[in-house]
């Protein structure tokens, strides 16, 4: 559940000043509007968690120049940014990031390989609105991990089920793949990866 914190507009500066240096959420700023995003638990936790350790393997195997911040908040607007569940930046890039060693805040898509959103109840947010602006900014690639299925039909389909979509840049637009089950995930940015639906939303592990 997310809490509108103030309905005063703002601009991205203003929230990055305002942000708090020790909370127990994390917040974004959504079209001008500070919301509070609790911080992740449960098998959500769990969840994000495990992402981070087979990308962190993945990127090792492959000696690419990647790194998954602790936490980072992405700048897809003038009023808008957001604090990603994973995202996997390219190390080289965050000489040119103004404000990463002061803020770990992220300006530019090209910074950014790879964010994943693991859904929960604002499921609409991350089908929509984060695709959208992810898309915009030109980030390569997006994984909506919804583990309890509860995404719109239009999003996952009918009967709704666990879904692991990727979406993947061509041509300034993402196009989207499902999987579920024992699908094997397929990633243009990690090729090798050995990853099925199920282990990524740890069943069967």
């Amino acid at each position: 559940m997310i809490a509108v914190i103030d309905k005063t507009p703002l601009s991205f500066d203003d929230f990055i000043d305002w942000y708090p240096d020790h909370s127990g959420c994390r917040y974004e700023l959504r079209r001008g509007v500070i919301v509070e995003m609790p911080k992740p638990r449960g098998k959500h936790s769990e969840i994000a968690g495990f992402v981070i350790k087979t990308l962190n393997r993945a990127i090792d195997e492959l000696q690419a120049p990647y790194c998954i911040p602790r936490e980072c908040i992405i700048k897809t607007d003038a009023d808008t940014g957001y604090e990603p569940d994973v995202a996997v930046i390219d190390r080289p890039c965050l000489t040119h990031e103004r404000r990463w060693e002061s803020a770990s805040v992220i300006e530019q898509g090209k910074s950014v390989k790879l964010v994943v959103e693991v859904v929960s109840t604002n499921w609409r947010d991350d089908y929509a609105l984060k695709l959208s602006d992810y898309e915009r900014l030109g980030i390569e690639e997006y994984w909506i991990l919804d583990y309890l299925g509860i995404g719109g039909r239009r999003y996952i389909g009918s009967p709704k089920q666990p879904t692991f979509t990727v979406c993947t840049l061509v041509d300034g637009e993402y196009e989207l793949q499902q999987f579920r089950g024992s699908d094997l995930i397929v990633s243009a940015l990690f090729p090798e990866l050995k990853l099925t639906a199920n282990q990524g939303f740890l069943l069967g592990i």
